[in-house]
């Protein structure tokens, strides 16, 4: 049975000094290395991923991140494509130097797509193995990739590869309460099997 009539609610003024309400950010609880995996990765499904294309400029992908407080961009085409990513240490690092000095540009003129980190040499984590992984095997992954980021990757229901979800090493580090020092051991998971089978 449909209702007829409704009660007005009340109203008030709108106070000189009031805030808006923000997502409330589920990462931050404390975990431990024995916690889910899944405690510590930004869920691409709860939280909308931060995206830039390949012809931004570098200040244009640092005022991104400040502004989304985050240390990391999805670089994407028109079609939502992923080409890459772009991270803080990319953008405040010496690849934009390198860049100028090398093209003889203006640092304001340096393009993500100069300097980002492109789709053939990024690899992914399987959902899968994320859902049965704990927090530990994470800090393990990144340590030994030497990155501070991983994406994690299902598939939808046409079998199209989706970024599900992002591991940050600054994000699990707050969470975890100490520090986790990654360092360049390997570029690619390539490598690393390579290492592995010799």
């Amino acid at each position: 049975m449909v209702r007829e009539q409704y009660k007005i609610l009340r109203s008030a003024g709108l106070e000189q000094c009031a805030c808006y309400c923000q997502a409330e950010l589920q990462l931050t609880r404390h975990v431990t290395l024995e916690s889910p995996a899944l405690d510590v990765m930004t869920d691409l499904r709860r939280v909308q991923a931060v995206t830039i294309g390949p012809d931004a400029t570098i200040p244009a992908a640092n005022k991104a991140m400040q502004r989304n407080n985050v240390r990391s961009l999805l670089v994407a085409d028109e079609r939502r494509c992923i080409l890459g990513i772009i991270t803080s240490t990319d953008t405040l690092g010496e690849k934009p130097m390198h860049i100028v000095r090398e093209r003889g540009v203006l640092h304001e003129d340096v393009l993500v797509r100069d300097i980002m980190t492109t789709r053939d040499y990024l690899e992914v984590l399987d959902i899968d193995d994320v859902r049965a992984a704990e927090v530990g095997h994470v800090v393990a992954t990144l340590k030994w990739t030497g990155r501070q980021h991983a994406l994690v990757a299902e598939k939808d229901p046409a079998g199209r590869q989706m970024i599900r979800g992002i591991f940050s090493a600054t994000q699990i580090s707050r969470q975890l309460g100490e520090a986790i020092q990654t360092t360049q051991i390997a570029s690619t998971f390539a490598e690393i099997e390579a290492v592995i089978a010799h």
